[in-house]
């Protein structure tokens, strides 16, 4: 992944990329904030796990179908196995999403989750076990985002290359069937 923004191109939707870093930063800052201001930790625990699961709705039904063009979901089989579903948009659609959502998107996704994996090191390390518990919980949403996008990402690439071959070996049979036909 290029750490630099795409240049020469504006956001496409840029209520949406708003929208995607809101949750997460107030997340993460009221969680880095209540602890200058708050001392009951039941207020620090809901408001932080209630932004952060607002954070993981919003990223998964609307700003990965928007800024991405992905979408993925969990389902339950009638033999209690769990399996992945994964919704893509076509190729062409894919080649024309917005270069500057897209690293928006990804970037904010993984960085995320290093932030909430540093702040779970400083809980291990001062042994508050019971912000290591809030850590938890938001490190968890934002890693179950990262598994089931970068799950999702490597579906459509994979249908992708599936489409071409089909494409490319669809071709081959109809100029040999009309090589052999002219003979």
């Amino acid at each position: 992944m290029d750490l630099n923004p795409p240049q020469g191109e504006n956001y496409a939707h840029p209520q949406i990329c708003f929208f995607h870093v809101l949750f997460k930063g107030a997340a993460l800052a009221f969680y880095i904030l209540s602890a200058l201001f708050v001392n009951n930790f039941v207020i620090i625990f809901v408001i932080t796990v209630l932004l952060a699961a607002l954070d993981f709705w919003v990223v998964k039904n609307v700003s990965g179908r928007i800024l991405v063009g992905l979408r993925w979901w969990n389902e339950i089989n009638d033999d209690g196995e769990s399996v992945w579903k994964f919704e893509s948009l076509d190729q062409e659609s894919l080649a024309r999403m917005n270069k500057k959502d897209s690293w928006l998107f990804w970037w904010t996704l993984y960085l995320t989750a290093v932030i909430w994996i540093v702040f779970a090191i400083f809980s291990l390390i001062r042994l508050q076990a019971d912000y290591l518990l809030v850590v938890g919980v938001c490190l968890t949403l934002s890693i179950a985002n990262i598994i089931g996008f970068t799950k999702c990402r490597k579906d459509a690439k994979k249908q992708i290359q599936q489409f071409a071959t089909q494409t490319i070996a669809s071709r081959l049979s109809s100029t040999l069937q009309t090589a052999f036909s002219a003979v």
